[in-house]
């Protein structure tokens, strides 16, 4: 378990805080009242972050932010002081944010910050910028985000990264660069990549006003003027990557089968119909599959319906590890998945069907130590290349019907 070190001499509000972080996060949390004490804590631990409150005891003037910043521990730091002056000489420091404890509204804020730097250990940021300064800068707030980042110095390079890391969300691109400057770059991430999968965020020093337009015309979902500050660039940044996953939310929510997680039916035709097309002009054998847990009617009315919805996820699993990453499943009915394995001749795609059957068999849905749920199921599977897909989805289906006929744990096929 992931391990956060609170530094707060008020042991009501450190354990209000500690309460909070763990009922909303699975963080386990150490609670110091003193720089001493924060200090014996992180020689013997290991922490992914810190909150640390700027006036301590045995640290009034904020020697606690230096010292444990000594330590590469992140931290987030915790002041009633909102002086101006002083705010912004904490600011200076690699700190992760500088955060009021003035009432329940700075708490939630606390939390939400973590659970958000918690989010960004999933996602990648490209940094390009020909300025070796600005892009270290860049990178090193960036990964006190908790992002994990590549960096560039031109488009071109860019481009070459983003190959390399496909998973990229944001690409950070100055404007002003040798080779390909940012506006080249933009206008070439945007022939392949839409602004619902990967976000631009554009950043120049460049007085002309017309700039900031020209990115945001090509693509750019965000512009930044530099000189910009620590805690502008984190709000930018954290805004966009909130707003992608928003919009994956709402795509999976359309596109995913709640329970599995896997396709739906109408997002597997979507999907298979392109790669039907292309595996029919290159000539590429695929196999389709239709598989049903057998008598699952009869397993819900028996162990009620949180069971068949387990029974149901614990197939899904099965599937997903015996067959390919790119292969695609799909959840159709209560109980009915179809399977799309590509590239594969028909011995193989029986092979596969046969130990998916096998697995099953083997691998009852296990309840508790002592309770385990047996079940099979039943497989109509059509290896021929037909002109339509949803006359090979019907034949499949009609010899899964077939196979269910003829009894449970069943394979049909010609």
């Amino acid at each position: 378990m992931d391990k956060i070190l609170l530094v707060e001499d008020n042991k009501s509000l450190s354990k209000l805080i500690s309460l909070k972080i763990s009922a909303s996060t699975d963080l386990e949390v150490d609670i110091a009242y003193s720089l001493n004490e924060a200090m014996l804590f992180s020689r013997k631990n290991n922490y992914i972050m810190a909150l640390l409150d700027i006036n301590l005891p045995d640290a009034p003037n904020g020697e606690i932010v230096d010292a444990i910043l000594k330590q590469k521990i992140p931290s987030i730091v915790l002041s009633g002081n909102m002086n101006k002056e002083f705010r912004q000489s904490i600011l200076k420091k690699s700190i992760i944010d500088y955060v009021g404890k003035g009432g329940i509204a700075d708490l939630d804020y606390i939390v939400t910050t973590i659970k958000r730097l918690l989010k960004n250990r999933q996602h990648r940021v490209l940094v390009v910028d020909d300025s070796l300064v600005f892009r270290n800068q860049m990178q090193s707030m960036l990964k006190n985000m908790f992002f994990n980042v590549s960096a560039v110095a031109h488009g071109e390079e860019a481009l070459g990264m983003l190959q390399e890391f496909p998973d990229t969300k944001i690409v950070l691109t100055d404007y002003e660069m040798p080779v390909m400057d940012g506006l080249e770059l933009t206008k070439e991430i945007r022939k392949t990549h839409s602004k619902d999968e990967l976000s631009i965020m554009a950043i120049s020093g460049n007085d002309d006003g017309e700039v900031s337009a020209m990115f945001l015309k090509s693509g750019a979902t965000d512009f930044i003027k530099k000189p910009f500050s620590k805690e502008e660039f984190s709000c930018r940044v954290n805004n966009t990557i909130e707003a992608l996953e928003n919009i994956e939310e709402i795509t999976n929510h359309e596109s995913r089968d709640f329970l599995t997680g896997l396709y739906n039916r109408k997002c597997f035709f979507e999907q298979v119909s392109k790669y039907f097309d292309m595996a029919k002009e290159e000539d590429e054998h695929f196999a389709i599959a239709m598989v049903d847990i057998d008598d699952f009617k009869d397993i819900s009315i028996k162990h009620g319906n949180e069971v068949a919805d387990k029974l149901v996820i614990h197939l899904s699993e099965i599937l997903q590890s015996l067959t390919k990453e790119y292969d695609t499943i799909s959840r159709f009915d209560s109980a009915e998945f179809c399977l799309i394995l590509k590239n594969i001749n028909s011995q193989t795609a029986v092979d596969v069907l046969e130990n998916i059957k096998t697995r099953v068999q083997t691998h009852p849905l296990k309840l508790s130590q002592d309770k385990l749920i047996d079940f099979t199921i039943s497989i109509g599977l059509e290896t021929h290349q037909d002109e339509d897909l949803n006359e090979s989805v019907n034949v499949a289906d009609m010899r899964l019907y077939t196979a269910k006929k003829n009894g449970t744990n069943t394979m049909i096929f010609e």
